[in-house]
Order: structure tokens, then sequence, then C-alpha cells
């Protein structure tokens, strides 16, 4: 029999995925995809503050 598989929400890119297809850092997940794209992009590139503005809402919700 298989076993349910639980999704979970990117706090990046909004998807919903599987919970074996990311990472979860304190309470928020994110996906292989954009762990992926995050840690392939440089500090200068346009893509950059998005990433920074989404990954703050961990630390946001956290101590709100």
């Amino acid at each position: 029999m298989e076993e349910a598989k639980h999704t979970c929400k990117c706090i990046i890119c909004g998807e919903m995925k599987g919970e074996d297809e990311g990472i979860r850092i304190v309470t928020e997940f994110i996906c292989d995809d954009c762990e992926i794209d995050i840690v392939a992009t440089d500090v200068l590139d346009e893509k950059y503050p998005f990433y920074i503005h989404q990954m703050k809402q961990i630390w946001i919700q956290r101590n709100a």
C-alpha cells in the first residue's frame, strides 16, 4: 500500500510540491528547483533581491 504524499507550498515560487522535493527552513519549505536557482544566482542578478525578500518571510512570520 502506497503512503499518501504530503505536499508543501514553496515560499519562493508558491508551487505545491511533495515534501521530499525540497528543504525545510524553520517552518517554511523551499522546493528543489528554487533552491538550485537561488544557489546559482549571482548577487548582481536582478532576481537576487526577489529571493532575499521571499526568504525574509521565514523570519518575519516566525517573529510576528
